[in-house]
């Protein structure tokens, strides 16, 4: 005799499935969300592969390592303010000094041939202007330029190096000078500074 299938309650019916339910919306909206830091998070991979995979602060120097040395032609978007290396434009900066500021991409390049690079900020006094100057006049590798936007009243920069500096009677700013100006981190030692681009001041 044939086993009796036991009825089914109403509710077990309820409960088979009809076909594919739609997806409840919060689900969909969790499921964009999480496609949008996933997106996030390899663009960040993407620029710390490119820009610099590490960085660290010794002595009020911040360093960076893995800086790419691609030529690109146009304007790059760099991480750090002002940059420390990275893709830069195929001609480099005349090192000298300016008062204007200067393109990014051409004085990174000149930071790959072991310059460094001053910075400041456009409404530093006239004083302080003329003591920065001072402090570069006669380095064949080194460029002063203002810079709108600088994080600090004056910046000094090489290649993977950067300090920031509250007034330019600095002591640490003629320090960074004489340690990174063709200094050991210099990508291209020896590689020129001058007729490349940009008309420095005379004075």
């Amino acid at each position: 005799m044939p086993a009796q299938s036991t009825p089914k309650h109403p509710r077990d019916a309820a409960r088979q499935p009809q076909g594919r339910r739609a997806v409840p919306r919060q689900r969909l909206r969790w499921r964009a969300v999480a496609a949008g830091l996933i997106l996030v998070a390899l663009g960040l991979g993407a620029a710390w592969l490119v820009y610099g995979r590490s960085a660290s602060t010794t002595g009020g120097i911040m360093t960076f390592s893995g800086l790419a040395r691609d030529h690109v032609n146009g304007p790059i978007s760099y991480p750090q303010v002002p940059p420390v290396g990275g893709p830069h434009n195929p001609v480099w900066l005349n090192c000298g000094i300016y008062d204007q500021p200067v393109p990014n991409e051409n004085a990174v390049h000149s930071l790959e041939h072991g310059a460094v690079w001053i910075t400041y900020q456009p409404n530093l006094s006239a004083a302080d202007v003329a003591q920065l100057r001072s402090l570069v006049r006669g380095h064949a590798y080194v460029i002063l330029s203002p810079y709108p936007g600088l994080p600090a009243r004056v910046v000094a920069s090489a290649w993977g190096a950067q300090l920031r500096a509250t007034s330019a009677d600095d002591p640490r700013l003629t320090q960074f000078i004489k340690t990174y100006e063709q200094g050991p981190q210099t990508p291209e030692p020896g590689a020129p500074c001058s007729g490349g681009r940009g008309v420095p001041i005379v004075g």
